[in-house]
């Protein structure tokens, strides 16, 4: 794979409460002003041989990853407001921490972004694109991005969703195929919301795509061809950050030692733009779909009948304004074990959305970029190893989604072993045993 070189432009739709406290956390930690918490690609470390061998460097020092200083930013939104106001306004990163990068941030304007009323009702836009087909917005978006290269003189580019969870859609005959998808668009099909429009652009221009929200977006044959065409990576959905990430803990741990599931409650409160916005039915439908799959997945009632066939799995979202950014999330969870005893688990995580997935975001959007420069992963579209970071996995055709945490974890780093020619890690563990 090539090695970075010059700068790399992330691209962001949606500059609220996520993208701002990622940015300005960009901005803190290259000034050393603060440290990278919660990011596998500036902290986490990976063994490499034997576990004799005593081998086990950071991952930013084992793969070519961009740094942190060749990043620079831009995006879209529906208001005006620059990354600093944007940032105040979502009230996740208090002044001493803002102020400190506050003229790095106020540099940061979004551009008029694609809006479309039907798919995020309660959002009303004020900086929006206006054009006579969805194929003009999206030829807007393409000339957007390019100006935005030259402007910053990024030799390479990423686009990342930060973006709200669209209302509920189902793939359709428009979705199919690149031909029919762009037929779609000159015609302005209801079927193609904004967050495709995004995608297409990107996707159009090669760039890798990252979909951080539950949306169909890239999860369509249409976008799928394309981004194979052109050797753009993309990856999704949905950052897992709270409730669903613990569900990717704690199922397994039940499922590794067999213990039964009667029953599993989920409940959160929330109040920033993303709880507004999920208020909507149509759009906590979609936000549903992503939370409800999980532990079907990981338990397989299927297989294991007697222990998970018939379990009750209820998710409830509720927009509570004075929580702001600090989301709380309540689980049930009914479980039983020897001779069919009933036991529970309670957890109350009393967490900070934005700050558990501006990592993520950071991660993504440095390993895209690095699936990008090695051709081998570029050419695949679907980058599955990237499943870690996203409640709905996307994966290749015939295959279901890996939700296991540590599943994951494990894919991760064997991706990033194999990309430099190092041997796996299988964990047998016999041959010291020899």
């Amino acid at each position: 794979m090539d090695d970075p070189k010059g700068k790399l432009g992330v691209l962001i739709p949606g500059m609220g409460a996520v993208a701002t406290t990622f940015i300005a956390g960009v901005g803190a930690i290259r000034r050393h002003l603060a440290r990278p918490i919660g990011s596998l690609t500036q902290m986490g470390t990976i063994r490499l041989g034997k576990r004799t061998d005593n081998r086990s460097p950071l991952i930013k020092d084992f793969v070519p990853l961009a740094e942190l200083n060749d990043l620079v930013f831009g995006g879209w939104d529906l208001f005006h407001d620059n990354c600093y106001e944007a940032a105040l306004k979502a009230g996740v990163l208090e002044r001493t921490h803002l102020d400190p990068v506050k003229k790095f941030l106020q540099g940061i304007n979004p551009m008029p972004a694609v809006f479309e009323q039907r798919y995020v009702k309660n959002l009303h836009g004020e900086n929006v694109k206006k054009g006579k087909t969805k194929m003009d917005l999206a030829e807007q978006v393409m000339d957007d991005i390019k100006k935005f290269k030259k402007k910053n003189r990024a030799d390479r580019l990423v686009m990342i969703w930060c973006g709200s969870t669209e209302a509920f859609l189902k793939p359709s005959a428009v979705h199919q195929t690149i031909e029919s998808f762009e037929k779609g668009l000159r015609s302005s099909s209801p079927q193609i919301p904004p967050s495709m429009i995004y995608a297409y652009a990107a996707l159009k221009l090669g760039i890798p795509f990252a979909n951080g929200a539950p949306n169909l977006t890239v999860d369509i044959p249409a976008m799928l061809d394309l981004s194979i065409r052109n050797n753009a990576p993309v990856c999704g959905k949905d950052y897992k950050t709270g409730q669903t990430w613990l569900k990717t803990i704690i199922a397994p741990g039940l499922k590794a030692r067999q213990l039964g599931l009667h029953g599993w409650f989920s409940t959160n409160i929330l109040g920033n733009r993303d709880g507004e916005v999920l208020d909507d039915p149509e759009s906590f439908r979609t936000k549903e779909e992503s939370k409800l799959s999980v532990l079907e997945y990981i338990l397989q009632p299927d297989l294991y009948p007697e222990l998970y066939k018939g379990f009750h799995h209820k998710v409830r979202i509720n927009y509570y304004p004075p929580r702001g950014d600090n989301k709380e999330g309540w689980d049930n969870i009914d479980i039983f074990g020897w001779l069919g005893y009933p036991m529970q688990i309670k957890i109350d995580f009393l967490c900070r959305d934005s700050i558990l997935a501006a990592p993520l975001v950071l991660d993504l959007v440095l390993f895209l970029d690095l699936a990008k420069r090695c051709p081998e992963m570029a050419r695949k579209g679907i980058q599955e190893w990237l499943s870690f970071y996203f409640k709905s996995p996307m994966c290749a055709p015939k295959l279901y989604p890996e939700h296991d945490l540590f599943i994951q974890l494990m894919k991760l780093k064997n991706t990033l072993r194999y990309l430099r020619g190092e041997e796996l890690i299988t964990h047998l563990g016999l041959e010291y045993y020899d």
